[in-house]
């Protein structure tokens, strides 16, 4: 397959992701998961193992589900799953690490491109077969029968094999990204322990060369004769607290029911839990200020989350964590003057952070591609970060605004986040609201329609560009001020542009 060919395959799957309820678009999680993975990909660069075609051309974006499974997965094109469950179980961010640097080296080795040709080699030995068992059984019915199925158990076999061998080659590709990026390959061990408890109760016991993996202890001891000389009993790095509150809205997030999000909120208040260690309290709290969130006990919210404070004080990563919670249990409780004072303080202590993380970010990584240039768009290029904070405090300040009706405030940041991230769906619905609010119809709606683009539904997109041609008309846009006269001239080029793609999906199918 080529690079082109891989991209559009991953397109065409992950708009069936976008659809799916399970799919969140968590900025806060967001986020976290581009910090970690962005120094994979980088250190993927600097050793050659991402070649520049495909670090042009592949998408290099993360979707995260609902799923409380532990598990990640990797799509053509560039494309990442990782589930909620996951998050919610590493322990530090070297494990994270180490998963995403295995599904990433699924990537940048072609192994789904690999895999796939594979599969079309044997198509022709299988047909051979099956017409040499046709033959035989005119003489022999049951020498027929068995060389018909002999080829099918071989064909499997050996597709098993070349996955093994795949899943190998990640482990050894993934490994050696993680020291160059910043994390302990410590990490990698204890993150196949950790796979291995997860998969005891669901191990069907077949034999190793049954198996699309290899197994979880073959696995362990390759990494360990891998460790430099005594790195295999040297402590492993603490949780950060961040890490920890990370892990917690995973899992809360997860949506795993009533009752368990009250357990989780009168866990702080058992017995021995003082004792504990700072990052498993500090994730306590968060889990339990956000479950009563989701609950909608605003008092029980703010009450852990006042603990929260207490225990991250002195980590900024953490304060600002707490905060961007705090913000968003305002909002929920209908306080959006207290949600921006929350805001205000976080971009003051620990966003100052986030924007420097986000300022290295390619602009791929976030979904972008240039606009109108059709699937096979991506790129790992820099590019500058609206704002003096991070997404999550973007996304939740203009939220809060919009309730004040003072949207507008936002427009320019939003304007500048989408230019250079044109793939954010969430923001572009964001900015159709804050048009809105300012009475620009024209523009709320074209900027819906780049929504709809973003998540590759260009038939809802051509939809919304033609009512923004018909609002145009009925208004007299061309006739008004020269804002909207150019937004017009922007819908017509890229209705063109949208059903020349529309027609190209039609085509696929």
């Amino acid at each position: 397959m080529t690079t082109s060919e891989e991209r559009r395959l991953g397109d065409r799957i992950i708009r069936e992701i976008y659809r799916d309820p399970d799919y969140i678009d968590d900025a806060v999680l967001n986020e976290y998961i581009q910090g970690i993975f962005l120094p994979l990909v980088k250190a993927a660069r600097e050793r050659g193992e991402l070649p520049p075609e495909l670090d042009e051309r592949f998408a290099w974006e993360i979707l995260l589900g609902r799923d409380r499974t532990v598990n990640a997965f990797a799509l053509p094109g560039g494309y990442f799953g990782v589930h909620l469950g996951l998050i919610g179980v590493v322990a530090t961010r070297d494990e994270l690490a180490s998963v995403m640097a295995h599904e990433l080296s699924h990537v940048t080795q072609r192994h789904i491109s690999r895999l796939i040709t594979q599969q079309n080699r044997q198509g022709p030995l299988m047909l051979g077969a099956m017409v040499l068992g046709a033959l035989a059984a005119a003489k022999n019915p049951n020498a027929g029968q068995a060389m018909m199925i002999g080829s099918q158990a071989l064909a499997v076999q050996n597709q098993l094999n070349f996955s093994r061998d795949m899943e190998r080659e990640a482990d050894r590709v993934g490994y050696g990204l993680m020291a160059p990026a910043g994390f302990a390959p410590q990490g990698f061990v204890t993150m196949f322990d950790k796979l291995q408890q997860a998969n005891r109760i669901n191990d069907n016991g077949s034999w190793p060369y049954l198996r699309s993996h290899p197994l979880t202890t073959q696995r362990i001891a390759d990494l360990h004769s891998r460790l430099p000389p005594g790195a295999a009993q040297a402590p492993a790095p603490a949780p950060t607290l961040e890490h920890a509150m990370m892990a917690a809205r995973a899992r809360v997030l997860a949506r795993p029911g009533i009752d368990v999000w009250r357990q989780w909120v009168n866990e702080p208040q058992t017995g021995g839990f003082a004792a504990q260690p700072l990052a498993r309290r500090a994730g306590a709290w968060y889990a339990a200020s956000l479950s009563a969130l989701q609950l909608q006990d605003m008092g029980a919210a703010r009450a852990a989350l006042r603990s929260l404070n207490q225990a991250v004080q002195g980590d900024a990563a953490g304060q600002r964590q707490a905060r961007l919670l705090g913000a968003e249990i305002e909002l929920a409780a209908g306080q959006p003057e207290a949600a921006l004072a929350q805001l205000s303080a976080s971009a003051g202590s620990g966003g100052a952070e986030a924007a420097g993380a986000d300022a290295q970010r390619p602009a791929a990584a976030l979904s972008v591609a240039s606009i109108g240039a059709g699937p096979a768009a991506g790129g790992g290029r820099t590019v500058p970060v609206a704002g003096a904070a991070g997404r999550p405090e973007m996304v939740l300040r203009t939220q809060a605004l919009l309730r004040l009706n003072r949207a507008g405030e936002m427009a320019g940041t939003l304007q500048t986040w989408v230019t250079n991230h044109p793939r954010d769906a969430s923001v572009w619905y964001l900015l159709a609201g804050v048009w809105q609010q300012e009475n620009h119809p024209l523009r709320a709606v074209r900027a819906e329609a780049e929504a709809h683009v973003a998540r590759y539904d260009y038939a809802a997109a051509v939809d919304r560009f033609k009512a923004g041609q018909d609002l145009a008309r009925k208004t007299g846009s061309r006739g008004g001020d020269a804002g909207d006269y150019i937004e017009a001239s922007i819908i017509e080029t890229r209705l063109r542009a949208t059903e020349s793609l529309l027609k190209e999906q039609a085509a696929e199918r």
